[in-house]
C-alpha cells in the first residue's frame, strides 16, 4: 500500500505546546504501552505499520517539519518537501510526482491520501487497504472514504452518496454548513468528509500534466512557488465524474483544538501536575520542569511549555487562535534532524539554550559573524571540531567558540549541552554552513 500523509499547520490552536515549526502532530501526548508518550505522526506511522508492514508512507510537508519528521521517525520514511505553502493540489501532485519519478513506483499502482494527525484505530488503516482495493479495480477514478457522522458538524464538508450501500457512486458534494443543515444532509443519508481518497497514481499525475506545466518532479519542484494555491477538492474532486465513496464507521476524531485533543487523553495529568479532589474535568499538559498546581476548577485545560502559559475553559479554548497570532516571540522549542534545542533564557546581548544530540548525530559544521558561543557540557560523550581541530568531551567539559570561528559537535551517546550565546545581533540568520572535511 502507498500511502501519503499530508502534514501541514502552524499549529497556533495548540499553544503553547506548538508554535511556527512544531506544529500539532509533533506534540507526544499519548501514552505508549512502555509508559512513554508518543505523537500523532508517530502513532500513525506506528498503526500504519501495524497494519501493513509493506507500506510506502510518504509526508508531503514543508521544509520547517522535515527535521522534526526524520527525529521522530527516523530516516527510511519518504518525504515530499514543498518549497512553500501552494494548498493541497499542488501538494498532492508534487507527491505524485515524487512518486512516479523519485520513488518509481508503477503508475498501475493504488496511493491513498489522508491527513497525518486523525486520532483512529486500527479499522481506519484496515480500511485504508480496502480503499486502494477498490481503486485498483479501476470502477472510478477517485475512491473517497466517508465517515459516517456521529453529530451534526459545522466543522466539515459533507458527501451525498447515491445509495446506502459500502461502496456507492457520489450524488454531490456540500460545503461546511450551519448545524441544521448538517442535520438536513445526515437525514439525507451524508458522510462526513475527512480528506482520505485513493487513486491510481497514473490519474493523478496525468491531472497535474493537464493543470501544471511540467516535465518531471525536478521540474515541478523547481517552479512550485509559481503555482497557483488551489485545493484538492476544488481542482480535481468537484469536477471529477467518475467517483466513488466507502463508509467508514469506525472512531473518528479530528484533533484540531484543545477541546478535542484532552478528550482523547488517556491520562488528566502528563508532565509535573497535581489537583486537588475539588477538581473535575481538569486536563494538565506540562513541558516544564515545574509542577501545576490545580484546585477547585472544573473543565478547564492548563498547559505550560517555554512558549507560555495557558488556562482556559475547554469550549473557549478553540477560539484561542486570533490571541495567539498577535504574539511576537522567539521560538523557544524546536526538534532538529540531530535533537532538539530548548531556549532557557533571552537577554538583550544574550542567550541560553539547553541542547539535546541524539547519539550518532550532529549538528552543522557553522560559523556565526556576529556572536560568541560557549558550550557547556552536562550529559553524554561526543566531538567538536572548533576550526578544523577534533577534540573528545564529557560532562564537565567547556568549550569556546569566537565570533567567525566554524564549530559543531557530534555526539557519540545522546549528549546534552548548554550553549551560551554572547552578542549584539544574536538571530537565526546569522550562520553560514560548511563542508565539515
Amino acid at each position: 500500500m502507498n500511502i501519503v500523509l499530508l502534514s501541514g499547520g502552524s499549529g497556533k490552536r495548540l499553544w503553547p505546546l506548538s508554535n511556527d515549526i512544531r506544529s500539532k502532530q509533533f506534540i507526544k501526548i499519548f501514552k505508549t504501552e512502555d509508559g512513554g508518550y508518543e505523537s500523532m505522526v508517530q502513532r500513525v506511522y506506528r498503526q500504519i505499520k501495524k497494519v501493513d508492514s509493506d507500506a510506502v508512507v510518504t509526508i508531503a510537508t514543508s521544509k520547517t517539519q522535515v527535521s522534526a519528521i526524520h527525529n521522530q521517525l527516523g530516516e527510511d520514511v519518504g518525504i515530499s518537501v514543498e518549497p512553500c505553502r501552494r494548498d493541497t493540489f499542488p501538494a498532492i501532485a508534487l507527491a505524485t510526482a515524487y512518486l512516479a519519478d523519485v520513488m518509481k513506483v508503477d503508475p498501475e499502482e493504488s496511493v491513498v491520501v489522508c491527513p497525518v494527525d486523525p486520532y483512529v484505530n486500527d479499522d481506519y488503516f484496515r480500511a485504508l487497504k480496502e480503499l486502494a482495493a477498490q481503486a485498483d479495480k479501476g470502477e472510478a477514478n477517485l475512491v473517497l472514504m466517508g465517515i459516517e457522522p456521529t453529530y451534526p458538524s459545522e466543522k466539515y464538508g459533507y458527501i451525498i452518496p447515491e445509495s446506502a450501500e459500502h461502496t456507492s457512486a457520489v450524488k454531490t458534494f456540500k460545503e461546511k454548513p450551519t448545524e441544521q443543515v448538517a442535520r438536513e444532509y445526515i437525514a439525507e443519508g451524508a458522510l462526513w468528509n475527512g480528506g482520505v481518497f485513493a487513486y491510481k497514481l497514473k490519474y493523478v499525475l496525468n491531472k497535474a500534466h493537464e493543470l501544471i506545466d511540467f516535465t518531471d518532479y525536478s521540474d515541478l519542484f523547481s517552479k512550485y512557488d509559481t503555482l497557483n494555491k488551489i485545493s484538492f477538492d476544488y481542482a480535481v474532486v468537484e469536477k471529477e465524474d467518475k467517483i466513488q465513496v466507502q463508509r467508514f464507521a469506525g472512531e473518528w476524531k479530528d484533533l484540531g483544538t484543545w477541546n478535542t485533543l484532552t478528550e482523547a487523553m488517556e491520562e488528566s495529568v502528563v508532565g509535573k501536575g497535581v489537583m486537588n479532589e475539588n477538581c473535575s474535568g481538569v486536563r494538565i499538559v506540562n513541558e516544564m520542569d515545574v509542577p501545576v498546581l490545580a484546585m477547585g476548577l472544573h473543565d478547564v485545560i492548563i498547559s505550560a511549555s517555554p512558549e507560555g502559559i495557558l488556562v482556559s475553559d475547554k469550549e473557549q479554548s478553540s477560539y484561542i487562535k486570533p490571541f495567539v497570532d498577535k504574539f511576537e516571540q522567539q521560538i523557544m522549542f524546536a526538534e532538529k534532524s540531530w535533537g532538539s534545542f530548548r531556549v532557557i533564557d533571552v537577554e538583550t546581548e544574550s542567550m541560553t539554550i539547553k541542547v539535546t544530540l541524539n547519539a550518532g548525530h550532529s549538528m552543522n559544521y557553522h560559523s556565526h559573524r556576529n556572536r560568541d558561543e560557549v558550550w557547556v557540557v552536562i550529559c553524554g560523550e561526543g566531538r567538536t571540531v572548533v576550526d578544523g581541530m577534533e577534540q573528545s568531551v564529557k560532562a564537565g567539559d567547556v568549550i569556546t567558540m569566537s565570533a567567525g570561528c566554524r564549530h559543531t559537535v557530534i555526539a557519540d551517546t545522546e549528549l546534552k549541552l548548554i550553549e551560551v550565546q554572547l552578542g549584539e545581533a544574536i538571530n537565526v540568520h546569522d550562520k553560514q554552513k560548511f563542508e565539515l572535511r
